[in-house]
């Protein structure tokens, strides 16, 4: 009988936030598979636990995940966990989640910190729907992709951002998604803890003299809803030509800003626009 994965929730910076349950399941599970044993270490040996922890991250998780399966499908009975955070949300979990799913191994989570939600919660902004991003690539190319592709989404968006790369994503933000609130939520649940609530034109101004510090999330306000279109496909062609004239917008952006201040699909417009080259 094949074993059982647990998924537990580790503390996104105060060791206050593992739950008496969390701690109950590394207790009883067989072994623990950990993304860094360094740091892992630092929270089972805080809570007296003392399990074997084998390695399973990003860059060694088909062969990690291979390997734990079958412990599990040899019925022993496994608890991942992350540096921080929940496992399987931008992260590598998923991989071993999806074998599990796939070989009728039984999947469990433990419930706890998530700093996506952490954000949100205090952001200030619409938490009824949202849509979780995770870390924009560091590609400049791939990461205004993204972002233009998100950016008729009327949904709350939560990015991941690592401290040495805040400004140019600010930056293309701006750009990109218009000047809308966001929140810049630093340091969630540590002692330097701080939410600041501005626009992405203010954040742009806050830290284009100064380096931001910690970790991030940025909860950025989504799009403002359409009103429908006021004007023809043929129209929002011309409409494209100038904004590329005048602003020097690259095809796709025009397209988008097009598509947003006249209600035209962007799909359509885009199409309009190639067959009028």
């Amino acid at each position: 009988m094949a074993g059982t994965l647990y998924l537990v929730a580790t503390p996104i910076g105060n060791l206050g936030d593992f739950s008496p349950r969390a701690v109950e399941t590394l207790e009883k599970s067989d072994f623990i598979a950990a993304e860094d044993t360094r740091v892992s270490a630092k929270l089972l040996n805080h809570f007296g636990i003392k399990k074997p922890v084998v390695s399973y991250h990003a860059h060694n998780c088909a062969a990690a995940g291979t390997a734990i399966l079958q412990r599990l499908l040899g019925g022993e009975t496994c608890a991942l966990v992350t540096d921080a955070g929940t496992p399987a949300i931008s992260d590598p979990g998923e991989d071993l989640v999806r074998l599990c799913a796939e070989n009728s191994v039984p999947v469990f989570s433990i419930p706890g910190c998530c700093a996506c939600i952490t954000a949100l919660a205090v952001s200030g902004l619409p938490t009824g729907r949202f849509a979780f991003e995770g870390f924009l690539s560091a590609n400049r190319k791939e990461r205004r992709e993204r972002l233009t592709a998100v950016a008729d989404t009327e949904y709350t968006l939560v990015f991941h951002e690592a401290p040495h790369k805040r400004r140019t994503p600010l930056a293309d933000m701006l750009e990109i998604l218009g000047d809308r609130p966001v929140s810049l939520c630093r340091e969630m649940t540590k002692l330097h803890e701080e939410t600041q609530r501005t626009t992405l034109s203010g954040a742009v101004a806050c830290y284009g003299e100064r380096e931001p510090k910690g970790e991030y999330v940025l909860v950025v306000a989504g799009a403002k809803p359409r009103e429908g279109a006021a004007l023809t496909l043929e129209e929002g062609v011309a409409l494209v030509g100038r904004l590329q004239e005048e602003k020097g917008l690259r095809m796709k952006e025009a397209v988008r800003q097009a598509a947003a201040d006249t209600g035209l699909a962007r799909n359509a417009l885009y199409d309009a626009v190639l067959k009028a080259l």
